[in-house]
């Protein structure tokens, strides 16, 4: 499992103290383990209900590029700053150019949910307005998991110095800066999906504060949880880069 998998202001339950009972550590793992069969289940049910559509047309909707040979019909697109491939008839998925490559089952079942939310709304278009988290359908209902994976490790990271986040996410997400708050980029998440990361920088009567913002046409792709896992797989790496710029400073 990777780190995304828990709270990410938290390391995972066992790093916190000791284990005091080895039932307790056979309970989490069983735990761990009933949870990716979920994800697994959910991938399972996604590709049946994709394996029947047309890949070309699909293509239109989702924003891919297409490449055919012999029976096999291959779909790539970009991905949170790399190149992801969907082959037909199996709806397999690999990472463009380097098939070794695993792609995570979270970032499986999130692309295979863009795929079936792209075929749904015909390739809803950006629509350019941003929307909170809290106002998608849902949103409520996960807004807590949402803060804990993204919006609170976005603040605690980036609140301090949002020009290293401007810094970061152009490298590793090809971003472009909007004009929200004191520092805000606009994240090419998938070629119909953007997010806005927004800070605004703490003075001595305000502590630093930053949100996460969608635009308005995601909820045609995605769930509100997809969304929420899709905002930690934004942050995360960034958190990661952020660390491993201050060990060298």
């Amino acid at each position: 499992m990777n780190r995304g998998d828990w709270d990410l202001e938290k390391p995972a339950l066992w790093a916190l103290e000791p284990v005091t009972a080895t039932s307790n550590l056979n309970t989490q793992r069983e735990k761990t383990m009933a949870r990716v069969d979920d994800y697994r289940n959910a991938a399972e049910l996604a590709k049946k209900a994709l394996a029947g559509k047309d890949p070309r047309i699909l293509a239109q909707c989702c924003g891919a590029e297409v490449s055919e040979e012999g029976d096999q019909v291959g779909l790539s697109f970009d991905f949170l700053g790399s190149r992801v491939q969907v082959a037909w008839p199996d709806v397999g998925l690999s990472r463009f150019g380097s098939p070794e490559e695993e792609i995570s089952i979270q970032q499986q079942v999130l692309l295979l949910h863009y795929l079936e939310g792209a075929w749904r709304s015909k390739g809803a278009p950006l629509e350019g307005e941003w929307v909170a988290y809290q106002d998608v359908q849902d949103g409520m209902f996960y807004l807590d998991a949402f803060q804990r994976r993204a919006k609170i490790p976005l603040v605690s990271t980036f609140g301090e110095k949002p020009e290293l986040l401007s810094e970061l996410a152009r490298d590793m997400y090809g971003t472009e800066p909007i004009d929200l708050g004191d520092v805000s980029v606009s994240v090419p998440a998938l070629p119909r999906i953007r997010l806005a990361l927004v800070i605004w920088a703490g003075d001595d009567e305000f502590p630093p504060e930053g949100t996460i913002l969608f635009d308005r046409n995601t909820a045609a792709y995605l769930s509100a949880e997809d969304m929420a896992w899709l905002s930690g797989m934004v942050v995360y790496p960034l958190l990661g880069a952020a660390a491993a710029r201050s060990g060298k400073d």
